[in-house]
């Protein structure tokens, strides 16, 4: 299990170095106790400046159905848009692992289904793939493992379940709930699964699954005793007015955009742009 705030420099290393961060390199992570850092990306400009920063892992989401394309949820997200936003990700990326989600429907007929669409996400550029659920999709973690392609599960909250679990609502409360989502954790590691998001869970259940789980385990709303953290990218920066109790704002680069292009309009109006150096005189 890993903790936060550690002041051994030798432990931080393990990421940090990396020309390219593969999965294996995660499991090392979690073994010294080092910090995984996650954050979503949906496009080539923000994956290529997440991956200059140092992100250990971008997430290709469905989360693009809500912060990208104005959906109220990711159930819209098709497997053509996802794979459009992988292939623009991966192609912008240097350093970073890149993670695609199967979006609903591309993987619930069965592991055969996953597979074929696991298959695309990777021609697209991503270097592992992830889906939701519990123990029911240790079939299809199975058979995708099995064709060589690492796969993450995502338990907890699920978004593409939220019609089921009636709304956003936090998972695992009570003995009964806990004691499932940590065998769930087990039976998908079992099935060849190399890491996990858990979403939306009380803090002592991030810690259980964390500890008792052999792969890394990737907190979003899960307390601070996970082996990393994942954030959507546009919450991180405060895109916009509201984001989840679970996430922090650690810039405010909606408001910096606004600004900007109010100065640019400013600037068309007024007659101060362009001016010379920026035109051919001929």
């Amino acid at each position: 299990m890993s903790t936060t705030g550690s002041s051994d420099t030798s432990a931080r290393s393990t990421l940090a170095g990396q020309a390219r961060v593969r999965v294996h390199h995660l499991s090392q992570a979690k073994a010294r106790g080092e910090q995984i850092v996650m954050l979503t990306a949906y496009d080539a400009v923000t994956a290529r400046i997440l991956d200059s920063a140092g992100t250990d892992v971008l997430l290709v989401g469905d989360s693009m159905g809500n912060v990208m394309l104005d959906h109220g949820s990711t159930l819209p997200v098709t497997m053509e848009e996802m794979l459009v936003a992988t292939r623009s990700v991966a192609r912008a990326t240097e350093r970073a692992l890149v993670l695609a989600d199967l979006p609903f429907g591309s993987y619930e007929s069965g592991p055969h289904e996953a597979l074929a669409n696991a298959v695309r996400l990777v021609k697209a550029g991503a270097h592992a793939v992830k889906l939701e659920g519990g123990s029911v999709r240790s079939e299809s973690v199975r058979l995708i493992s099995q064709a060589g392609i690492p796969v993450f599960g995502h338990i907890g909250f699920t978004p593409q379940s939220v019609n089921a679990l009636g709304g956003y609502r936090v998972q695992g409360r009570g003995d009964d709930a806990a004691e499932g989502l940590v065998a769930d954790a087990l039976a998908l590691a079992e099935a060849g699964a190399v890491a996990f998001i858990v979403e939306m869970v009380p803090e002592p259940v991030g810690a259980r699954i964390t500890r008792e789980c052999p792969v890394p385990i990737i907190g979003i709303g899960a307390g601070a005793r996970c082996d990393g953290q994942v954030l959507v990218w546009t919450d991180m920066a405060g895109m916009s007015e509201w984001s989840p109790r679970f996430a922090a704002r650690f810039g405010q680069v909606g408001e910096a955009l606004r600004e900007a292009a109010r100065s640019f309009g400013t600037a068309v109006r007024d007659g101060s742009f362009p001016a010379a150096e920026h035109w051919f005189s001929s």
